[in-house]
């Protein structure tokens, strides 16, 4: 395994990851999506920026898909479900962890995070030569705000996640990601896609599916034609993301 990159002395540890997984650490005023997007060519496939924070679990790895970005956006669900499967272990008995599609990971009804995906102008058609996945979550709530003027946010400490810190969740999310990505090459797209949509809210009389460009495909009893939700205009503006503290709402 490569080497791990410390660009500063981050806090905690250093990552421990699969193989095939470089660590890129930063410090705390870092930016990890901004980061691995903005330097994606260089750090090459594999790599899995860290910032070393204690009230969130911040990161973003690069990714060199093989086939065209039309489809290969569709590793944003693996990304997402992959994030899920590493809070779902670590986290206290029969805690739902859910998804408000397509970005937005929820605890208990509650706002905890979310994902992000990057990718490089071109052609639909084309073989992109990046793309980044970015995932967030917070771990400690560090608002002065007053109880209940927040309602919706969450963080992992209040939901009963104790001892799970960002660098372990990190580890965590690789091990499934790489599950996932090996799933996706042996039998489809399909097993990625049954993680992900099986951790949406269910709703009576309605099935999901995810079609081949990654839109979200909404099927209703009753109805002959499916709804369709547009994954890339929904990944424009991250529902979860403040813009004013760059962290969840």
């Amino acid at each position: 395994m490569p080497h791990e990159t410390r660009l500063s002395t981050p806090f905690g540890p250093a990552l421990d990851l699969p193989p095939g997984f470089r660590p890129v650490m930063l410090r705390e005023v870092g930016d990890a999506f901004e980061h691995a997007k903005a330097n994606a060519a260089e750090l090459g496939a594999g790599a899995l920026v860290f910032v070393g924070r204690f009230d969130l679990a911040e990161f973003a790895v690069v990714l060199e898909p093989d086939e065209p970005l039309r489809t290969a956006r569709r590793a944003f669900y693996a990304g997402c479900a992959a994030l899920a499967d590493a809070l779902a272990i670590h986290a206290p008995p029969e805690k739902p962890i859910e998804f408000a599609w397509p970005d937005a990971i929820m605890v208990d009804f509650g706002l905890v995070g979310g994902a992000r995906l990057a990718w490089p102008k071109g052609s639909e058609d084309d073989v992109p030569p990046w793309l980044v996945f970015g995932g967030m979550i917070r771990t400690v709530s560090m608002a002065d705000t007053e109880p209940g003027l927040r309602p919706l946010a969450a963080a992992l400490e209040d939901e009963g996640f104790d001892g799970l810190g960002a660098g372990r969740l990190v580890e965590s999310f690789s091990r499934h990601f790489l599950r996932l990505l090996d799933a996706w090459q042996e039998t489809g797209f399909a097993a990625v896609a049954k993680d992900y949509l099986a951790r949406m809210p269910a709703e009576k009389g309605v099935r999901r599916d995810i079609d081949d460009n990654g839109d979200l495909l909404v099927r209703r009893v009753g109805k002959a034609a499916a709804e369709r939700q547009a994954l890339v205009p929904a990944l424009a503006k991250p529902s979860w993301l403040d813009p004013e503290t760059g962290t969840p709402r």
